[in-house]
């Protein structure tokens, strides 16, 4: 079986382990790369550097992205790839901590898909996920990917 890529741009290592824990407790068995920055997961969806093999490194159908990174914050790496073509039609899960109206304002103007505040409880994260898996990763029909 071929499982879609998951690209995670978390820099807080704790929230990494956490999100990862979880997919291996709901048996999501999708590849995950994660991005610790803003501008590595740029890297990384632009094909630039250490990311240029599309086998090794392929783009992501899925992107779980924080908003409160080092350097390029959440949000301008969400317009970077609104605005790319070959990237736009990617889903985009705001995944943070922030439940700041403002917050959600600007993710859903830049072309976030959706927007999921962290659960405190490791059981409440689980159930995120559960929806992450079922709905993104299993019902939605993804679109088509453009080319380039």
């Amino acid at each position: 079986m071929n499982y879609a890529h998951i690209l995670l741009v978390e820099d807080n290592r704790m929230d990494v382990e956490l999100t990862l824990d979880a997919f291996q407790e709901v048996r999501l068995m999708n590849p995950v790369h994660v991005a610790p920055n803003g501008q590595e997961a740029l890297d990384y969806l632009f094909g630039r550097g250490k990311y240029a093999d599309r086998e090794t490194y392929p783009l992501p159908r899925l992107i779980l992205l924080d908003l409160k990174l080092p350097g390029l914050d959440g949000f301008e790496v969400l317009r970077q790839i609104k605005s790319t073509p070959v990237l736009r039609r990617l889903p985009v899960i705001i995944l943070t901590s922030s439940k700041e109206e403002g917050d959600r304002i600007l993710s859903y103007d830049s072309g976030a898909n959706s927007y999921l505040v962290k659960p405190v409880s490791f059981e409440g994260f689980l159930n995120v996920v559960r929806h992450i898996k079922g709905y993104w990763l299993l019902l939605n029909v993804e679109p088509p990917l453009e080319e380039t």
